[in-house]
């Protein structure tokens, strides 16, 4: 039998549709126009309805110039000029026009502008179990958190931007509303945090938690530096900016710290090239020959070590050493215990069964230990507006949040859509004294009740 393919493509200003045979010989073609809504500056809409009823006209169209049945069809691929945003209901229904977004160009003030709140139409739909919430943009992630907990739904959260700013106060107010609030398996914090309980709870004591980092920071990252490149991994550019230029793991370890006491142990954290053999003679106190001026750091290596995370522990019993000798951990006395490989998204069905099944949490903190602050990419004058994390303005930094207390500094995760006071030179931090968050933003208001709620201001 003869196998035909079928392909949609979906344009700016209309849909076509072509069947071809096993030589790529168009058997059939059809289009169909559609409207192109301008309702406000900057983006185009279409009926989102429409997708669907000139795929279903195009398709019968062209199955019958082609004289074929459809049962002799054996693939169908879909295309687009553009990504488009649409909003469903419970049953696939569009709640709204579908908006087509250029390259960066969404962000929460096109919703702002129309009147539209994702977080309260997830909160709406038919009673979802939990949230997952994976934007990495800090408005758009306080909202859902927020909103869903009003609703008692359990949030799940894979962005860790939003859980370094805010996440104690929404971890409280979870707790308060009979629901679970938690940053996700699979990620770095979690993994991290989940190899601290065991050690812990084996009686190990945990000296340092860490992470592999494949690539050394890039002070000077910008989105449009690494565009190619992010094209090509399928990423957006601003997030493989966040990555190059540290901010990523700088949030990442922050949450490891909030959730386990540990710190780092100078700000932005020390960050050698050690490979796997040498870390637990590198992740140990100055003491012992290692690099820490206390006992209980987060870290990271540029060495060949990500995917990987690894906790570096040791033992007052001596037993326990004899052990470890014996089962081939080392000489000691500090030992490695790594996990080679951290499976991001694909874990983070782990912590929705845990939170929705047994109201349990991978990684929650009720306090601040570390804050992440902006530091300039580049010099940086009075009036200018900056953009968010990743963007060419600024990068992100780990202190001890008493240090970074003590400077005044401005919380990462509230810096987005700020403004530029006083000038900011390359390589400084951003403070109260030169710059001004956001006021109307609502992760700046949500981190203004942690900071009075919890005592933090």
């Amino acid at each position: 039998m003869t196998a035909y393919l079928l392909g949609i493509d979906y344009g700016t200003g209309g849909a076509k549709a072509r069947v071809i045979d096993e030589a790529c010989a168009v058997l059939g073609f059809a289009f169909e126009e559609y409207p192109l809504i301008h309702e406000h500056p900057g983006w185009s809409e279409h009926d989102a309805n429409l997708y669907w009823e000139i795929a279903c006209r195009l398709i019968k169209a062209v199955i019958a110039e082609a004289a074929i049945r459809p049962a002799e069809i054996r693939g169908i691929a879909a295309s687009a000029a553009l990504p488009s945003l649409v909003m469903v209901d419970a049953d696939g229904a569009p709640v709204h026009r579908a908006y087509n977004l250029r390259e960066g160009h969404f962000d929460t003030a096109m919703l702002d502008e129309i009147g539209i709140d994702p977080a309260r139409l997830l909160a709406q739909l038919a009673s979802p179990g939990a949230v997952v919430e994976a934007t990495g943009l800090t408005e758009i992630g306080a909202r859902v958190a927020w909103t869903c907990i009003e609703h008692s739904i359990h949030v799940v959260m894979l962005n860790v931007e939003t859980d370094v700013t805010v996440g104690p106060i929404l971890h409280r107010l979870a707790q308060q509303a009979g629901c679970v609030y938690t940053v996700a398996s699979g990620d770095e914090p979690g993994v991290c945090k989940m190899l601290f309980n065991e050690n812990r709870a084996l009686g190990f004591e945990v000296v340092c938690l860490g992470k592999g980092k494949n690539n050394t920071i890039d002070f000077d990252a910008t989105p449009d530096k690494y565009h190619d490149e992010a094209l090509s991994k399928g990423m957006n550019p601003k997030m493989l900016s966040a990555f190059k230029d540290g901010s990523k793991t700088m949030v990442e370890m922050a949450a490891v710290s909030n959730a386990t006491g540990f710190v780092p142990d100078v700000p932005g954290m020390h960050g050698p090239k050690v490979e796997i053999p040498d870390l637990a003679k590198t992740f140990v106190p100055q003491a012992d020959g290692g690099i820490f001026s206390r006992r209980g750091c987060v870290e990271y290596s540029t060495g060949k070590i990500a995917p990987g995370v690894f906790a570096i522990v040791t033992s007052q019993d001596e037993r326990v050493h004899t052990d470890m000798r014996f089962v081939g951990m080392g000489p000691g006395p500090y030992y490695l215990l790594l996990r080679p490989y951290h499976l991001c998204n694909i874990e983070t069905p782990l912590a929705i069964v845990e939170a929705a099944l047994y109201g349990e949490r991978t990684v929650a903190s009720t306090r601040l230990v570390s804050e992440v602050v902006p530091i300039a990419k580049r010099d940086l004058r009075p009036g200018d507006v900056v953009g968010e994390i990743g963007c060419a303005d600024y990068l992100g930094r780990v202190y001890i949040y008493e240090e970074a207390r003590a400077q005044q500094a401005i919380p990462l995760g509230v810096t987005p859509g700020g403004k530029v006071t006083r000038p900011i030179a390359k390589g400084e931090m951003f403070t109260a004294e030169n710059f001004a968050p956001d006021t109307g933003k609502f992760v700046h208001k949500l981190r203004q009740m942690q900071d009075a709620v919890l005592g933090m201001a």
